[in-house]
C-alpha cells in the first residue's frame, strides 16, 4: 500500500507548491478539496491544512470540523489551517493592524519542539496574511514567534501531534522550509520516504496493464513531453494496443513536425501522422479574436482526432497527458475555473470512449524524472512548453500560411540561438511573437516597411509567476541581426521585458 499525505486546499495559491515540496521528500501526497477528506483510506499518514483567501471569521469561509481529524493522524495548519485549528478549537483570530507580506525573521523558536527541530533562530520565513491568531486555544502552546508576530508557530500541548505555522514553508523564501516540513513528513508522520520515478513507474505499468487488460487505446500526442511520457508508460504496459496519432495543424516550429515522428518511432511507438494543415489555415482564414482562434483549432483538432481515432478497431480507451496541475487548476475549489485546459474534458464524451490518464497525480518535474527513467531523450524531455494552438496564438492578427512561414524562420534562430549559446535549459519557455505592425527601416539604400517582431523568454519554476529571462545583450544582438538578415520580410526586432503577473507568457 502506497502511504501518502493528505493536503486539504483551502483555496491558496501556493497548494500545489505545498504538495510539490512532499514530494520532493520522496513522499506520495494528494491535494483534495477541504471537504473531500478520504476517512474510510488507511493509507493516509498526515494531514496538511493549506492556506486560504478567506478570513476564519468569514461567512463563507471554507470550514472543517478538526475534531474529525483530531487524535487520528498528525495535523499540521499552515497560514489560514493554522488559524482555523486555532479558531475552531476556541481561539482566537483577528485582523492584523497592516497586512504582512514578505519575509521576516523568527525571533524565539522552541527547537526541542519535533516540527522545530533543526531550525536556528533568525531563520527567514515568508509571510502572506492579514489577520493574526491573537489568542490561542486552552492547552495549546506557541513554539515560535517573529517580531510581528506572537504565535508564528504553536502546538497542541502533551503528546498530540497538532501543529500550526502562520508562515508558508512550501515558498521558496522560507529557508527553513523544507527542514520544517521534513520534521512534519518525515520524522513526526513516519514516511518510508519510497516515492520515486522508478516506484511510479512500476506501480503504475501494473495498474495499466490490469485497468486496461487487451483493449485498444488511441493517445493524442503533442509532441510535449506530457503526451510524450503518457505513451512511452503505456507502450510499456500494453504495447502494440496502444495507437498514437499527432495532428500538424500547420502551426507547429520549423521542421517540427517531421523531427518528433521520427523521435517517436525511435522510441518503438505506434504512431499516426496527420497533415491537417490545409483544413486549418482555411477554417482560420481572417479570424483575428484569440479566443475565436483557440475554439476553431480546438475543435479542429477534435474532428480530426476522431476521424483518424475511428479507423483504428475497437478501441475503447482515450489516454491523455493530463498532469495534476491540469486538475487542479481546472476543477478549482471555489467554483471558478482558473485556466482551461485541453486535456481535461471534451474528447470522451464526444468518442464516447473511457478516459485513462497515466500522468495525472504527477507534476511537471515529475513527469520529466519518469521520463528520463524511461529512458527517454533529453531532447523530448527537457523540451520548452509549447501551446496547444502552436504559433497561433504568437501570431497577433488573422493566420496566413505566409505569416506562420515567417515566424517559423524567426522562431527557429531565436531557439537554435538559445541552445547554441547553452541558453536553452536555463530558460522556462522562449518564442517569438510576429506583431501585426510595421515598422520603417533601411536596407541597403533602400527605404523598407515591413513587420516588427519580439522575442520573449521567461525564467519560472511552474508558470504559475514568471520573470522576463535576462538574456546577454550580446546574444540577443547576434539574434536579432540574424532575424532581419535572413527572415524576408522582418526588419525590426524587440524584447519582451515583462514578468507575470500582470502579463501573461504567451501574448494571446
Amino acid at each position: 500500500m502506497q502511504e501518502k499525505i493528505i493536503i486539504l486546499d483551502f483555496g491558496s495559491q501556493t497548494t500545489q507548491l505545498i504538495g510539490r515540496r512532499v514530494r520532493e521528500l520522496n513522499t506520495y501526497c494528494e491535494i483534495v478539496p477541504y471537504n473531500k477528506f478520504p476517512h474510510d483510506d488507511p493509507s493516509v499518514i498526515g494531514v496538511i491544512l493549506s492556506g486560504s483567501p478567506f478570513s476564519v471569521y468569514d461567512e463563507k469561509a471554507f470550514k472543517i470540523d478538526i475534531e474529525t481529524l483530531r487524535g487520528r493522524l498528525p495535523i499540521l495548519g499552515i497560514c489560514y489551517g493554522a488559524q482555523l485549528i486555532s479558531w475552531e478549537l476556541g481561539g482566537n483570530v483577528e485582523g492584523a493592524p497592516s497586512r504582512e507580506y514578505g519575509r521576516a525573521r523568527l525571533q524565539t523558536v522552541n527547537q526541542n519542539d519535533p516540527l522545530m527541530q533543526g531550525i536556528e533562530p533568525g531563520a527567514q520565513v515568508w509571510m502572506s496574511h492579514g489577520d493574526t491568531i491573537t489568542a490561542l486555544p486552552a492547552g495549546f502552546e506557541i513554539i515560535a514567534s517573529t517580531d510581528q508576530v506572537p504565535v508564528a508557530a504553536y502546538r497542541a500541548a502533551g503528546d498530540e501531534k497538532l501543529w500550526g505555522v502562520q508562515f508558508h514553508p512550501e515558498v521558496y523564501h522560507s529557508e527553513c522550509g523544507m527542514q520544517l516540513l521534513r520534521n512534519f513528513v518525515v520524522d513526526i508522520c513516519g514516511s518510508r520516504c519510497d516515492w520515486s520515478a522508478a516506484s511510479f513507474i512500476e506501480t503504475t505499468v501494473s495498474q495499466l496493464r490490469q485497468q486496461l487488460g487487451d483493449d485498444k487505446v488511441v493517445l493524442g500526442l503533442s509532441g510535449g513531453v506530457d503526451s510524450s511520457v503518457a505513451a512511452v508508460l503505456l507502450n510499456k504496459a500494453i504495447g502494440s494496443n496502444l495507437t498514437c496519432i499527432f495532428v500538424d495543424h500547420g502551426m507547429l516550429r520549423k521542421n517540427e513536425f517531421t523531427d518528433v515522428m521520427r523521435d517517436y518511432e525511435g522510441l518503438g511507438l505506434n504512431v499516426i501522422g496527420v497533415d491537417a494543415s490545409a483544413k486549418f489555415f482555411s477554417e482560420l482564414a481572417g479570424v483575428t479574436d484569440p479566443e475565436r482562434k483557440r475554439k476553431i483549432i480546438g475543435k479542429g483538432f477534435i474532428d480530426v482526432f476522431d476521424e483518424e481515432a475511428h479507423k483504428v478497431k475497437d478501441v475503447k480507451w482515450l489516454a491523455q497527458g493530463t498532469i495534476y496541475p491540469d486538475c487542479i487548476e481546472s476543477l478549482s475549489i471555489t467554483g471558478t475555473t482558473i485556466k482551461s485546459h485541453h486535456n481535461v474534458g471534451g474528447l470522451p464524451e464526444k468518442m464516447n470512449l473511457r478516459l485513462c490518464e497515466p500522468l495525472r497525480l504527477l507534476f511537471k518535474d515529475e513527469v520529466r524524472a519518469v521520463g528520463r527513467e524511461l529512458g527517454i531523450p533529453e531532447r523530448l524531455i527537457s523540451r520548452h512548453p509549447f501551446p496547444g494552438p502552436g504559433l497561433a496564438v504568437r501570431i497577433l492578427g488573422d493566420i496566413t500560411p505566409e505569416k506562420v512561414s515567417v515566424l517559423q524562420e524567426a522562431d527557429h534562430i531565436f531557439i537554435q540561438g538559445l541552445r547554441d549559446w547553452g541558453l536553452y535549459d536555463k530558460v522556462w519557455q522562449a518564442g517569438v511573437i510576429l506583431l501585426p505592425v510595421q515598422s520603417v527601416g533601411v536596407m541597403g539604400d533602400e527605404r523598407t516597411y515591413e513587420r516588427a517582431v519580439a522575442l520573449r523568454a521567461v525564467t519560472s519554476t511552474d508558470a504559475m509567476t514568471a520573470d522576463w529571462a535576462h538574456l546577454p545583450y550580446e546574444f540577443l544582438a547576434k539574434v536579432s541581426n540574424e532575424i532581419i538578415n535572413k527572415v524576408r520580410g522582418v526588419n525590426r526586432v524587440c524584447y519582451d521585458i515583462s514578468s507575470k503577473p500582470p502579463s501573461t507568457i504567451e501574448w494571446e
